[in-house]
């Protein structure tokens, strides 16, 4: 089964940046992940379709609003590590991505 990730970013272009890294890291380890990115703007448009919401550490004053916006559409969210982020780390933020699933799934 596929698992959704979005990446939310200000104008989504850092973000896109970091998903194409990370679906490079991906498909390098064999995971069935789908990373995309979007603005912040575009949050909520199709948020329900989506496993998990990574937000850009330098969106993390949203942290509430995006806690609100992820419960209301049933969806896990954190926020991505800085040193992940800055670094545009594809493979770091697998690891974070797998970690964030496990988690959700042992609940």
């Amino acid at each position: 089964m596929t698992k959704k990730i979005l990446l939310v970013c200000g104008a989504g272009a850092s973000s896109g940046f970091m998903a194409a890294s990370a679906r490079k890291a991906a498909k390098k380890k064999g995971l069935n992940y789908e990373i995309k990115a979007r603005s912040e703007a575009e949050l909520s448009k199709t948020l329900s379709e989506y496993d998990l919401l990574l937000i850009a550490p330098h969106l993390k004053y949203m942290l509430d609003e995006v806690k609100e916006i992820g419960a209301g559409a049933g969806i896990s969210f954190d926020v991505i590590p800085q040193r992940v982020y800055g670094a545009l780390d594809g493979q770091g933020l697998i690891e974070f991505i797998q970690k964030r699933l496990e988690e959700e799934e042992s609940v």
